[in-house]
């Protein structure tokens, strides 16, 4: 026996000497966490998903507050009826939404415009000099002769393209929005912004509103009735409490009562006088997404649910015992509970972004719940008691458990080498679950089946699952661990690799496909994009440059090689595969001068002089947004096709290549702000971070596996599979579609922690069992099959129909994740019985092949 072996024999007697002390104190922090795991909350933030450390994310950072960034909200208004946006319904909508969208908490305030914000005025080039105003002017009244001049002054305006679509069928409201309200002095809440953008669409959207009324009948509520009106959902309204239908109200129709935590709520439809189906709202921004990506975890906890009835059925047709069973999904259940509830106490939340962690450590946790019952199952039938049983299966398995969780842990770990802080929290998180298991999995399952009795039911069905009377498919399988057979392996594992390497050359870093990833292409939201990029010249993808001139003297806009830098960078990214359109002062500048010269074209030009320059001056007005005070910062604005890593790869690569060839004293380029350049940002991280990642995670695996076997044949078993899964499911990736992102960095980690824990079990026992001479390679794999590998497959089987259900969510991301890990745990286990054997079988071809005198008990 070894010092290892001896000290997990001593902890095993101490755990289940004191297993009953053990128990309550288990018992007693489970109930604290559960208490603790109420208070857990939704967590979002738009600066979590950000590089903050990146040089492009210190740059939007830096201009923040004089610069549109990259957390922006556009509502745009479209009109379905006839003719165009020039009448009175349509510009009393747009009115009405743009101080709707004025006063949503967390706005910022100076970066609202809309034809109705004075920031957006026109210039005309009259015989008596130059003319303008607002676009919409302040003795706006709507009349017909108002709106003709409202017409007239945006045709003059050049906003047709930015605020106005080129179609003249819709008009945008746009403005940015704070990670903290500058007012209130708190972090602004997502949840309620979106929900003032869904009652902005519901306005007119909706044929009917709804009026709430709740009377408060006892704490936390005070006495009184509550009144409000809205036009979506009372519980998005009412922050998403639990609601339940008591009874309708006899004799009118559309009108029922509620109960609310003790409270009584009255939801009455009625009428929606400001419906009008000609107009159409459209919004999209990080605050909108959110709203969706929150709804849609509702269908998360349904999918989560109904994967766990599966793995509940299949787990109790594998065991036949409701008691094994029930264990089994408690005990995997444990560490999530913990989880949540350790998240208040070290002061985090569950970001919805991450909301399917929870589910990968139930899912590890399945896996190491069944080894650990189905070897304390084979130790009862062998003649032990429930303790005997549970002291035997805590000895066998901790090791090789404790290893693949360390492992598991360090998977999760990795990922925060890339340094965003929403994969700091989720590394965090994943792995303090993963951590909380080596006691909820180790220590209290162990104690919880020395207190169990096997029915008589799951003996006979653990009858059947013995060395000795091995299911055919075990012996079929075991051909695999023949030299000869081995080599049809490797043929065909070769044959997979080269394809999966060909095809992984594909893998595109960053977003893939159209539409925001995190959402169908049909959600609404991807809907509202596209009609949005249709109909305006801006689109909704923007990428930002900054040129700092500081050093020059008074106005830089004055000065030639600033503003000619400006220019022939608007002109070179104009030319650019993958720009939709670009604005600057340079391109509005030019616009001016020439108007000062009576709108002739050939003046569209940048004079070399102070004075020439001076003519174009009200292009380098700060209240346009595109330059600062005295233009010492300018920015611009590169408007991208899509959002894809290919493009904005070659986009941000044509910039770098710009800014290298063309030097200007005392002016500096700086990359980048806009939604493009944060997913630049966080694209240049995961790929920097990738290299790292894998080196750190596969050099730490091969530290757990030789600490675990002191073997070197154990090690290439296990991590040659494990290599090759990562590359096959690379090219799953490729060929779906999915870019490597934050989102699926989770999946490719916990495909190589599940890929180790079947390895580690499985070799640990062909390695026990090499231990008698007379035994050969097939004949250990073939009794390590029994012993481990069959609750590994049964695992892997399970959880991938049950993942699998998640295809059909609303949400995209999660349908991907579904689509991956249930090819990740199929994958795995395949390698693991597969190709582990034949790897074992040539390394070991010179066992005696004949049967040992007694067959060991596992």
């Amino acid at each position: 026996m070894s010092r290892t072996e001896y000290y997990v024999e001593r902890f095993a007697d101490f755990l289940l000497r004191r297993r009953r002390p053990l128990a309550v104190f288990f018992a007693l922090v489970t109930i604290v966490l559960g208490v603790c795991a109420t208070r857990v909350q939704l967590d979002p933030g738009f600066l979590k998903l950000i590089p903050i450390e990146h040089p492009y994310m210190k740059t939007m950072m830096q201009y923040m507050r004089d610069f549109s960034g990259a957390n922006t909200i556009l509502v745009n208004l479209r009109w379905k009826g006839e003719g165009d946006i020039y009448n009175k319904a349509f510009m009393d909508a747009l009115q009405k939404t743009t101080d709707e969208v004025f006063f949503i908490p967390g706005i910022n305030r100076t970066r609202v415009s809309s034809l109705f914000t004075p920031d957006v005025y026109y210039i005309e080039i009259t015989e008596d000099g130059f003319n303008g105003e607002p676009v919409v002017p302040a003795r706006y009244s709507g009349s017909q002769e108002d709106l003709d001049r409202v017409r007239k002054n945006v045709e003059h305006s050049g906003q047709i393209g930015q605020l106005v679509a080129r179609d003249l069928k819709g008009a945008m409201v746009r403005a940015d929005l704070h990670e903290y309200d500058p007012e209130a002095g708190i972090k602004v809440d997502y949840w309620e912004v979106q929900a003032k953008l869904e009652e902005i669409r519901g306005r007119y959207e909706s044929p009917v509103k709804y009026v709430y009324r709740m009377k408060q009948a006892r704490p936390p509520f005070a006495a009184g009735e509550i009144v409000y009106e809205g036009y979506v959902d009372y519980g998005a309204l009412l922050g998403m409490q639990t609601f339940k239908v008591l009874r309708d109200v006899p004799g009118q129709e559309g009108k029922q009562t509620f109960e609310v935590k003790g409270s009584e709520l009255t939801v009455e439809t009625v009428d929606n006088p400001e419906y009008n189906p000609n107009i159409e709202i459209n919004i999209i921004g990080f605050a909108r997404l959110l709203g969706d990506v929150i709804k849609g975890l509702l269908g998360v906890f349904a999918f989560f649910g109904v994967a766990f009835a599966i793995t509940a059925l299949l787990l109790f047709w594998y065991t036949r015992s409701i008691r094994v069973t029930l264990v089994a999904l408690v005990v995997a259940m444990l560490p999530v509970l913990w989880l949540i509830g350790v998240l208040p106490l070290i002061g985090y939340g569950i970001d919805p972004m991450s909301i399917l962690v929870p589910f990968l450590i139930f899912s590890i946790g399945v896996s190491h719940a069944v080894q650990m019952t189905n070897a304390w199952r084979m130790e009862v039938m062998s003649g032990k008691n429930a303790v005997e049983a549970a002291h035997a299966s805590f000895c066998k398995l901790f090791i090789p458990g404790a290893a693949g969780l360390l492992t598991e842990a360090l998977g999760f770990g990795v990922i925060m080498l890339i340094d965003i802080p929403i994969v700091h929290e989720l590394g965090i998180t994943a792995c303090l679950g993963v951590l909380l298991m080596i006691i909820t999995n180790k220590m209290i399952l162990p104690i919880i089946l020395s207190y169990l009795r096997l029915e008589d039911s799951a003996r006979r069905r653990a009858e059947t699952q013995t060395v000795e009377k091995r299911h055919p498919l075990v012996r079929a399988i075991g051909a695999c661990a023949e030299p000869r057979f081995a080599l049809v392996v490797f043929a065909a594992s070769i044959a997979l690799l080269v394809g999966a390497t060909w095809k992984s050359r594909d893998l595109v870093i960053g977003d893939s496909g159209q539409g925001v990833p995190e959402l169908h292409e049909d959600s609404r939201y991807n809907r509202d994009s596209r009609m949005i990029a249709s109909t305006y010249d801006i689109g909704v993808d923007v990428l930002t440059v900054i040129v700092e001139a500081p050093d020059f003297e008074g106005d830089s806009c004055l000065h030639y090689p600033v503003v000619n830098t400006v220019d022939r960078l608007e002109l070179f990214m104009k030319g650019v595969e993958g720009v939709h359109s670009v604005i600057s002062v340079g391109g509005i500048g030019k616009l001016v001068i020439a108007a000062f010269n009576e709108g002739n074209p050939r003046w569209r030009a940048l004079p070399r002089t102070q004075v020439g320059l001076s003519a174009g001056s009200k292009a380098f007005d700060p209240n346009l947004g595109f330059n600062t005070e005295g233009c010492k910062a300018i920015q611009v604005m590169i408007f991208t096709k899509d959002h894809e890593g290919d493009t904005i790869a070659h986009v941000v690569s044509e910039i770098k290549r710009f800014i290298a060839e063309n030097p200007v004293e005392g002016v500096t380029l700086r990359l980048a702000s806009g939604n493009v350049g944060v997913m630049a940002a966080t694209n240049e991280a995961v790929a920097e971070a990738e290299v790292k990642m894998l080196l750190a995670i596969f050099g730490s695996l091969v530290l757990f596996c030789y600490l675990t076997f002191h073997s070197w044949i154990g090690v290439i078993c296990v991590m040659i599979p494990l290599t090759l899964v990562t590359v096959f499911c690379n090219a799953l990736m490729a060929t779906l579609g999915i870019g490597l992102k934050v989102a699926t960095l989770p999946v490719i980690a916990l495909g190589v922690g599940v890929g180790v824990d079947y390895g580690l079990y499985l070799f640990e026992r062909i390695q026990v069992h090499l231990q008698d001479a007379s035994v050969s390679f097939r004949e250990a794999f073939e009794r390590a099959m029994v012993e481990r590998g069959s609750a590994a497959v049964f695992t892997a089987v399970t959880m991938s129909v049950g993942v699998a259900t998640w295809m059909f969510s609303a949400l995209k991301f999660q349908a991907d994740m579904g689509v991956m890990l249930s090819f990740m745990f199929l994958v795995n286990v395949l390698g693991a019985i597969c190709l582990l054997p034949a790897l074992g079988a040539w390394f070991y071809r010179d066992r005696a092949p004949g049967m040992p005198a007694a067959v060991p008990q596992a």
